[in-house]
C-alpha cells in the first residue's frame, strides 16, 4: 500500500485537517437520522449550506416517535426555542422562482423559515448568470460536519433497499411516491469540522454581508451521536471547492485537478459512482488509463436514465457520447459499467445521484461536484477526500466502504463479496461472477438514439464549464460574413441577443422546462389575483414565455383557471400580442441572417412567404402554427412584412384559438368541480362547436395555402 500523498493544499484541496471521527452515510434514511440526532444536541450554532432545502421534509418515517417534531421547519423553530442561545442560519441558492415547480414556494415568507428570530434564512445570489449553490454542508457548533450529494429537502429519503413503492418515500400526501433515491454523505468530527464551519461563514459572508462569529463551545462537548459508530478515527482529511470567478471572487477549481490525480494515482481499480458524465476532461484522463497496457480496471455505476425527459435529451446524450469513448478505448477489456437492478420499477429506475470515486484500497472521494462541466468550473461545489498513506485501518475502512455499497447493489451480503474479490483479484471479474436475477447490477445500456445525438449541441453549451461569454456566444450564432453588420448594432443587438439566446437555450437544454408546468404557473397567479398589479404580472409572464419559446398554450389554460374566460381572454390576447410584438423587433433588430442561424435554415420558406403575403401568411400561421410561436415572430421581424400586418394577423389568428381555448377550459374546470349532467352537456356543446370552428379553419387555411402554393415565389434577399 502507497504511503505518497497527492493532496496539494491550494492546488487540489483548499486544506487538510483532521478528523477526529468518520462515517460514511449511504442514502436519505440514515442521514436524515444522523442530521436528526445531532443537531439535538447542537449549543451555539447550525449552519446549513444547500442546494435545495425544504421546510416539509419528513426527517423521521419509521422510527419511535419521541417529543421532536417530525417535519425539518417545526423541528429546527423547536431547537431555537428550546436553546435560547442557539442560532440556525441556512443559506439556500437563490433559484428561479417561477421555474421551479418542485421546490417549496416562496420560502422567505414561510412561517417554518421566518417564524423565530434565531431561525436565519437567506436565499443566496451571489454568483454568476446561470450558476448554483450545489454544496450540501452542514456544520453542527464548529465540531461535527455533514457533507456529500444529499440535501435537506423532499424526494431524498429512501433506505438501502430501494424498494419498489415504498409509501415511506412519499413526502406529502397530495404527491406521488417518488422514485428510489441513492445517495452517499460523510460525517465528521473535529478541526476538519472546524474548516467547514469557516467554508460556511464565507459563504454566508458573500450572500448577506452578515459576518458570523465562531461557536465557542467546548471540545468535550461534542454532539456526535452515541448510536453511530465512526469508520474510522484519527484521520487526515482534505477539502476540495470549486468556486467561479464572479466580481471580487477567484475561480477555484481544486475538485477538478484533485479528480484528475485521483484517476492518475490508480494502480488496480477506479470505482465510481456518478450521477452525470459529461465532461472531457475526465473522459480523457480515464481513456489515458484504459489505453495503458497495464493500467486499472474501471469500473462506473450509472443511472440508467437521469430525471426529467429534458435532462434525458441533453445531459444522458452527452454521457452516452463520453462512454462511447471510454467502450472504444477498452482494448485491455479493463472498463465495465452498470445500473442499479430494482424488481417492479414499472417506468422508473434507482436515481443515482451520488459523487463517489474510490481509488484502490487507498483514498475515497465524497462530495457535491458531479462529473460534469458545470461543478468542474461553474457551481459551487465542496468534497471531501481522505486516503490511507499507509496506515492499515484507513485502507480497511475505504475497502469495507466499497465492499458496502457493492452489497447494497448486488443485495447480498458483505463477507461473500470480499470472500470472492480476495479469490478473483479483479474488481470486475468479482461482480460479474455475483450478479444475478433480481436485485443486481446489470450491464448498462446505450440508449440513445444517433437521429436525437444529432439535434444536441457541444456541451459549451448544455452544460457550460464557466459562464457562457456574450461574444463566443454571438460567433457560434452568427455566421462570419453576417458579423461586421451585426457589429454596427453592437450596443443593442449583442444585449438584447444575448438575454433571448440565453433564455431560449436555458429553456430548451436544461432542467427550466422540466420545472415549469401549468401548476407552478396556477400558484403563481392564484396568490396575485386580487392584487392591483395581476394585470402587469401577467403580462410580463407572456412577455418572459415568448422570449424562452414557453408553449402559448399553456399560458392561455392557465390564464382561464385563474381568471376566468372573459378576463382570461383579454389577458392572453394582449399579452401575446406583447411578447409577439416584441420578439418581433428583436428579429427586426438582428436581421434575418441571424434569425436562420437561430431557428434553422428550413425557416427560409417560411421567410419567402411572410415577405411575399406577410398579412394573410400571418393569419394563417396563427390559425394553424406550423412554426413555434417565437420563432414565427422572429422571422416576421426579419423578413419585409409591416408591423401594422404583423400585428394585424396576428390579432386575427389568435382570436379563435383564444376565444376556444378560454372557454373550453372555464367549461372543464366547472365540469371538474361539479360533475353534474349540465356541465358534462355544456363541455360537450363547447368541445363541439370548437370542433366544428377547427374543422372550418383547417379547410380554409388548405384553401389559402393552395392559392399560395400556385402562385410563383420569388427568392427574399
Amino acid at each position: 500500500m502507497s504511503g505518497s500523498s497527492i493532496l496539494k493544499p491550494r492546488n487540489n484541496c483548499w486544506r487538510i485537517e483532521n478528523a477526529d471521527k468518520a462515517a460514511f452515510i449511504v442514502d436519505g434514511a440514515d442521514f436524515f437520522r444522523a442530521f436528526r440526532e445531532t443537531v439535538k444536541y447542537a449549543r451555539r450554532s447550525i449552519l446549513i449550506m444547500a442546494w435545495d432545502i425544504d421546510s416539509r421534509l419528513k426527517l423521521v418515517r419509521d422510527e419511535e416517535p419521541d417529543d421532536w417534531p417530525i417535519t425539518l421547519g417545526d423541528f429546527l423553530n423547536s431547537l431555537v426555542k428550546r436553546n435560547r442561545n442557539l442560532h440556525v442560519h441556512v443559506l439556500d441558492w437563490d433559484f428561479i422562482m417561477l421555474f421551479a415547480s418542485d421546490r417549496e414556494w416562496l420560502p422567505l415568507y414561510k412561517q417554518r423559515w421566518n417564524g423565530h428570530r434565531r431561525l436565519h434564512f437567506h436565499l443566496d445570489d451571489h454568483h454568476p448568470a446561470g450558476a448554483s449553490h450545489h454544496q450540501k454542508v452542514v456544520v453542527v457548533d464548529d465540531q461535527v460536519a455533514f457533507v456529500g450529494g444529499l440535501d435537506l429537502t423532499l424526494g431524498r429519503w429512501d433506505t438501502t433497499e430501494h424498494a419498489a413503492c415504498d409509501e415511506r418515500r412519499r413526502d406529502l400526501l397530495t404527491e406521488p411516491i417518488p422514485q428510489p433515491y441513492h445517495d452517499i454523505q460523510m460525517m465528521v468530527s473535529g478541526p476538519i469540522a472546524t474548516a467547514l464551519g469557516e467554508l460556511a461563514r464565507e459563504r454566508w459572508f458573500l450572500a448577506t454581508g452578515q459576518k458570523l462569529s465562531a461557536p465557542r463551545v467546548r471540545r468535550e462537548q461534542n454532539c456526535w451521536p452515541d448510536y453511530l459508530a465512526p469508520d474510522v478515527e484519527n484521520i487526515e482529511v482534505a477539502i476540495a471547492r470549486t468556486v467561479p470567478e464572479y466580481e471580487n471572487q477567484k475561480e477555484v477549481r481544486e475538485v477538478e485537478r484533485l479528480v484528475l490525480d485521483l484517476i492518475a494515482s490508480a494502480r488496480d481499480n477506479i470505482y465510481i459512482e456518478a450521477q452525470y458524465f459529461t465532461t472531457h476532461i475526465v473522459a480523457d484522463a480515464l481513456v489515458r488509463r484504459l489505453e495503458e497496457e497495464h493500467g486499472p480496471e474501471v469500473v462506473m455505476l450509472l443511472a440508467e436514465q437521469t430525471v426529467g425527459w429534458l435532462s434525458q435529451y441533453t445531459m444522458d446524450v452527452l454521457r452516452e457520447r463520453l462512454l462511447k469513448r471510454l467502450v472504444a478505448a477498452d482494448r485491455h477489456h479493463r472498463l465495465a459499467l452498470y445500473e442499479p437492478c430494482i424488481p417492479r420499477l414499472v417506468n422508473e429506475c434507482v436515481n443515482v445521484h451520488s459523487k463517489v470515486i474510490i481509488i484502490d484500497d487507498e483514498r475515497l472521494r465524497i462530495g457535491s461536484a458531479n462529473l460534469n462541466n458545470r461543478s468542474m468550473g461553474l457551481d459551487t461545489e465542496c468534497d471531501l477526500m481522505l486516503e490511507a498513506n499507509g496506515r492499515e485501518d484507513i485502507g480497511r475502512a475505504i475497502a469495507g466502504f466499497r465492499t458496502r455499497l457493492l452489497a447494497e447493489h448486488l443485495d447480498m451480503e458483505a463477507d461473500k463479496i470480499e470472500e470472492r474479490l480476495a479469490q478473483e483479484g479483479s474488481l470486475i471479474h468479482t461482480i460479474e461472477v455475483l450478479r444475478g436475477h433480481g436485485r443486481t447490477l446489470r450491464p448498462w445500456r446505450f440508449r440513445v438514439d444517433a437521429d436525437v445525438d444529432a439535434l444536441v449541441p457541444d456541451e459549451d453549451i448544455v452544460d457550460p464549464d464557466k459562464p457562457l461569454d456574450a461574444s463566443l456566444l454571438m460567433a457560434k450564432l452568427i455566421p462570419e460574413g453576417e458579423r461586421a453588420p451585426a457589429r454596427s448594432h453592437i450596443g443593442l443587438i449583442v444585449s438584447i441577443l444575448v438575454s433571448v439566446v440565453a433564455l431560449a437555450a436555458a429553456w430548451r437544454w436544461s432542467p427550466l422546462k422540466e420545472w415549469i408546468d401549468i401548476s407552478t404557473l396556477v400558484t403563481l397567479a392564484a396568490e396575485f389575483e386580487r392584487a392591483p398589479t395581476a394585470p402587469f404580472i401577467t403580462l410580463a409572464i407572456f412577455l418572459l414565455g415568448g422570449l424562452v419559446a414557453f408553449p402559448l398554450t399553456v399560458l392561455i389554460v392557465v390564464c382561464a383557471l385563474v381568471f376566468g374566460p372573459w378576463y382570461g381572454f383579454l389577458y392572453s390576447m394582449t399579452g401575446a400580442l406583447l411578447s409577439g410584438a416584441s420578439s418581433y423587433g428583436i428579429g427586426h433588430l438582428v436581421g434575418r441572417h441571424t434569425v436562420w442561424r437561430f431557428a434553422g435554415r428550413k425557416i427560409r420558406e417560411l421567410n419567402k412567404r411572410l415577405a411575399r403575403r406577410g398579412l394573410m401568411t400571418i393569419i394563417t400561421l396563427r390559425i394553424l402554427p406550423l412554426a413555434p410561436f417565437t420563432v414565427i415572430n422572429l422571422v416576421a421581424g426579419a423578413s419585409r412584412i409591416r408591423f401594422r400586418d404583423f400585428m394585424l394577423g396576428s390579432a386575427i389568428g389568435l382570436l379563435p384559438g383564444i376565444t376556444g381555448i378560454s372557454v373550453f377550459t372555464d367549461q372543464l374546470a366547472a365540469a371538474i368541480q361539479k360533475p353534474d349532467l349540465p356541465a358534462f352537456t355544456a363541455l360537450v356543446a363547447v368541445a363541439a362547436i370548437i370542433i366544428v370552428i377547427t374543422w372550418a379553419c383547417w379547410r380554409w387555411v388548405n384553401r389559402r395555402r393552395e392559392t399560395m402554393n400556385a402562385s410563383p415565389v420569388t427568392q427574399a434577399d
